[in-house]
């Protein structure tokens, strides 16, 4: 094999253990890199040179490329929740009596029918709206919305 398709052979296989590798583009950097080598190794050089290519390459691409698809893909940890956590905030309805003693009812919030329970040992009687304050396993701890 020439040079320039090892080069082209180890981009690829980069890209793809990307895929599978939670590794925050990373391993696309050194990918672009390795194209970058591929392209290096078309001209009348040295591996040397190729390999400062690679370098060259794959620190520019992860100065440069890394921020703008981590910031593209919201992989920094960001705001987007999801499962229970995107409850919180969210109104809702109580179906069920939520009792001061026990603490629990049901409410309907999304759609769905969860357990309830007020934050401040409230009576909230059937047909409250309510806002979910926080969960707490398969219970949303629940506040009259105003």
């Amino acid at each position: 094999m020439s040079p320039w398709q090892l080069w082209l052979v180890g981009a690829v296989i980069l890209l793809v253990a990307e895929m599978f590798i939670p590794s925050g583009f990373f391993l696309t950097c050194i990918a672009i890199g390795a194209l970058a080598a591929m392209v290096v190794s078309f001209l009348p050089v040295g591996l040397t040179v190729q390999m400062l290519a690679l370098a060259g390459a794959t620190l520019l691409s992860a100065v440069a490329v890394r921020p703008f698809l981590l910031a593209r893909l919201q992989l920094r940890g960001g705001g987007l929740r999801t499962n229970v956590d995107a409850l919180i905030g969210k109104s809702g309805i109580v179906t069920e009596r939520i009792d001061p003693v026990t603490g629990k009812g049901r409410v309907m919030v999304g759609g769905e029918d969860w357990r309830g329970a007020a934050l401040n040992n409230a009576v909230l009687e059937p047909g409250t709206k309510i806002m979910v304050i926080q969960v707490d396993g398969t219970t949303l701890q629940v506040d009259r919305e105003d």
